[in-house]
């Protein structure tokens, strides 16, 4: 049982959901992204969804693009993050990591080369955006399955009953319901229609389902935490690093902000 599968398994039994952040590895200094980590479990994540910074994140909104582009700035590459990775694990046998990117810089360093070094570094789990589950199953899940890493796909409003079965089928960990027909950030959250959609997707997967994109605030998590197995918050966290960018003493305190209130809403559901 992976990390992953192992943290659902308890919540499972607890009656709780899980809370799984998102920051950009490596904004806007590397020097901050261990501690932040550190610090969202200890006000109640339960995953942790790292970002892989790339020069073009196309499901991304302009606050997760801005933040790639400043952990760029420090030359944060696919590397690096798989280094931070492995410190983390250095204080954290527990929490589960996901990496979250694009697959290019994962074909720049080579498949073998990025499981291998991804499972020594401690990464639960590996959500590429761009590599849907028919391409995956040709390039990379062998390694990912031999490995003990889950792969986790993404699902969309728009997603037909075929592909949800075909990455229930592929998948692990967990399945990343977009919320959303647009980007990272973007637009309201419809929990009418998630509700829906999600009632559908549930009859065709075993897994647990996480839904993201669209949740900004304590009320909407708990909104999310009634229908959904986890609550995926990003782009509000990654405003908050944002909008305290000329006071970077401040961060970590509005990031763990967040991540307390939320964690109270979902768990008073």
């Amino acid at each position: 049982m992976s990390r992953i599968q192992a943290c659902f398994a308890r919540l499972a039994a607890q009656g709780r959901k899980a809370l799984i952040p998102f920051l950009t590895a490596g904004d806007p200094d590397p020097k901050f992204t261990l501690p932040w980590l550190s610090a969202m479990v200890a006000a109640g994540a339960d995953i942790l969804e790292l970002g892989v910074p790339f020069s073009d994140p196309m499901a991304d909104g302009p606050v997760i693009q801005r933040a790639s582009e400043r952990a760029l700035a420090h030359k944060v590459s696919l590397k690096r993050v798989l280094e931070l990775v492995a410190q983390f694990r250095l204080r954290d046998q527990i929490t589960p990591i996901v990496l979250m990117g694009y697959l290019n810089p994962i074909e720049c360093m080579g498949y073998r080369a990025f499981v291998a070094t991804a499972k020594q570094a401690g990464v639960d789990g590996v959500l590429v955006v761009d590599l849907p589950p028919e391409e995956a199953k040709e390039r990379m899940l062998p390694l990912l399955y031999q490995a003990g890493i889950d792969p986790i796909f993404l699902l969309a409003p728009t997603s037909t009953p075929e592909r949800i079965r075909h990455a229930d089928a592929l998948g692990r960990g967990y399945l990343y319901y977009v919320s959303l027909k647009g980007v990272t950030g973007a637009g309201h959250l419809d929990l009418e229609d998630v509700a829906t959609k999600l009632g559908m997707v549930r009859s065709l997967t075993h897994l647990p389902i996480g839904v993201g994109f669209g949740v900004k605030d304590a009320s909407t998590a708990a909104s999310v935490a009634k229908l959904a197995d986890a609550v995926v918050v990003g782009s509000a966290l990654v405003q908050k690093v944002e909008e305290n960018l000329n006071h970077p003493d401040k961060i970590e305190a509005a990031i763990v902000s967040l991540i307390s209130e939320m964690r109270k809403g979902i768990d008073g559901v």
